[in-house]
């Protein structure tokens, strides 16, 4: 897939599930209870323990449609092994130009954490492909109406404050998917290989973006 088809894919698909887990023997399980749930975008941040190694075993052994991304990405070097490990897409917590120069030379999309107004708008013109508003928790979905409205063609991804059944609110706010992670990924469950309780969240998140329309916006 091209940069631009994965991006469309991630949009279309509404929601990126950021695995965190301590227990990266499970992550394999973790990954296909969402899927059948119907989540289809993993985000492997680098704080999963062999992080780089995960993401090569998920992209060997999960089904074609999963789109595999690395999250909690701090400089370019680290985007770049994430990349030759198998990443489809690149996260970060925070903007650095550098990670998105990196993950285009691999024509691979990037999603920077950003904040503030400039922050998210000067991000889009570093080429941003989706810009990660966090922690959106603190900003809250007002954030997002208001700041669609002077710009309208803004891809912006909350992650922080997305639970299970208000996805479909944080679109119609204004975001074109939402990144969740706790809220999804129930602890417990993983702890007592309860994979049944994962593919159950899914679902409940997947319903809510079905319940709204998805949002319409322009590629350049």
């Amino acid at each position: 897939m091209s940069r631009e088809e994965i991006v469309k894919y991630i949009i279309d698909n509404g929601v990126v599930a950021v695995v965190r887990t301590k227990s990266p023997d499970k992550l394999i399980k973790i990954v296909e209870a969402i899927y059948e749930g119907g989540i289809k975008c993993i985000e492997v941040t680098m704080t999963v323990p062999n992080a780089l190694n995960m993401i090569t075993q998920v992209r060997k052994s999960a089904s074609p449609e999963i789109l595999v991304g690395v999250g909690s990405v701090l400089d370019s070097d680290t985007a770049q092994k994430a990349i030759d490990a198998g990443a489809q897409y690149v996260v970060s917590p925070i903007f650095i130009k550098e990670i998105i120069a990196t993950a285009h030379k691999n024509n691979v999309p990037v999603m920077p954490g950003c904040f503030t107004p400039t922050e998210i708008f000067n991000a889009q013109q570093a080429g941003a492909d989706i810009v990660k508003v966090f922690p959106a928790d603190v900003l809250g979905m007002s954030f997002f109406k208001s700041i669609k409205a002077p710009m309208p063609n803004l891809k912006i991804m909350p992650t922080g404050g997305v639970t299970l059944d208000n996805a479909g609110d944080w679109i119609k706010s204004g975001a074109c998917a939402v990144g969740i992670g706790s809220a999804l990924l129930d602890e417990k469950a993983i702890e007592e290989n309860n994979y049944s309780k994962l593919t159950e969240n899914a679902k409940r998140i997947i319903n809510s973006l079905n319940s709204v329309d998805k949002p319409k916006l322009i590629f350049a």
